[in-house]
């Protein structure tokens, strides 16, 4: 199969998902888990079942329509006499998203969850209401911080960046299907990006993972590497008066914010103003039970907006 075939083939899927109304929002994996361990969540009763919590199904449970375009994509595996679908579908602010099935356990893996809300609302909350020539979401995965936004503000040109080839091709083919113009760029953070931007939006990985998954490992002890270096270069590529978001955990012990720390140390008040939010106390709190946070008290979800006044 060609990779234009497959693109065809998952647009067309997700415009015979769209057509039937479909709605279905991501939870964390805990609670992923508890939900399909119930009695009668074993097998997919409709398309929340198989593109949603990602639960075997027959057939006849998809349709020939969307059962041929599975097949078609390559996007389905066999599952103990049934089917399971290779990929999931979210719905944010009335777009649907292609995105990995549940549990995403490998390398290459396009995660789409509850951080993806909080990214996006505290986004579109917060960035100024005026149009940005230039655009540019680091690490988009799904590509859904960076269409979202774009849906929310005047974009003139919106870059999609990411190490991770697979999460390209979904973010690409999600943008198709918005009939958004995109360009899409293999890149680690902005190395391979040429000149500056007028708003440089970022979700990165921040937890510190055993497995090295590239949408969940954030580098370092605590996974706090890419956050950083993303504040670090991204001041870089701001043009006067551009806007950097960045949305990210920090671990938090004995009340010292590190990331908020490394903001008042790098970013000059005569170049740059700042704003930063805590906006959840507590997330993924399952972490704290992993060697790397045995001194951490909590991880914070924060939003850190720069703004280049010079």
């Amino acid at each position: 199969m060609t990779m234009e075939n497959r693109r065809h083939a998952l647009l067309a899927l997700l415009a015979e998902v769209a057509r039937t109304g479909y709605r279905f929002v991501p939870v964390t994996p805990a609670t992923h888990a508890r939900v399909n361990v119930r009695p009668g969540n074993d097998a997919a009763r409709d398309l929340a079942g198989i593109f949603g919590w990602s639960r075997p199904f027959a057939a006849a449970t998809a349709g020939e329509t969307l059962f041929g375009l599975l097949t078609e994509a390559g996007a389905i595996m066999p599952a103990g006499g049934l089917w399971m679908s290779r990929l999931r579908i979210a719905s944010l602010d009335g777009r649907l998203y292609l995105h990995s099935a549940y549990p995403t356990l490998e390398p290459d893996a396009v995660f789409f969850g509850p951080d993806t809300y909080r990214f996006v609302r505290a986004a579109l909350e917060r960035l100024p209401r005026r149009p940005y020539r230039r655009a540019v979401d680091i690490g988009c995965g799904s590509g859904a911080g960076g269409l979202a936004v774009a849906d929310g503000r005047v974009i003139e040109s919106l870059v999609l960046a990411d190490i991770n080839r697979r999460a390209l091709e979904l973010a690409s083919v999600n943008a198709a299907a918005q009939r958004r113009k995109v360009e899409a760029v293999e890149s680690d953070l902005f190395g391979a990006l040429d000149g500056r931007f007028d708003l440089i939006l970022a979700n990165p990985p921040y937890l510190a993972d055993p497995g090295k998954r590239a949408y969940r490992d954030g580098g370092g002890r605590l996974g706090l590497d890419l956050g950083l270096r993303i504040v670090r270069e991204g001041i870089e590529r701001l043009n006067s008066g551009g806007v950097l978001l960045l949305y990210t955990g920090v671990p938090i012990a004995g009340g010292e914010d590190p990331l908020l720390a490394y903001a008042r140390t790098l970013l000059d008040a005569a170049r740059f103003t700042v704003d930063y939010a805590e906006i959840d106390p507590d997330v993924f709190g399952e972490e704290l039970d992993e060697p790397a946070y045995s001194q951490t008290d909590r991880i914070a979800a924060v939003v850190l907006m720069v703004t280049r006044t010079g």
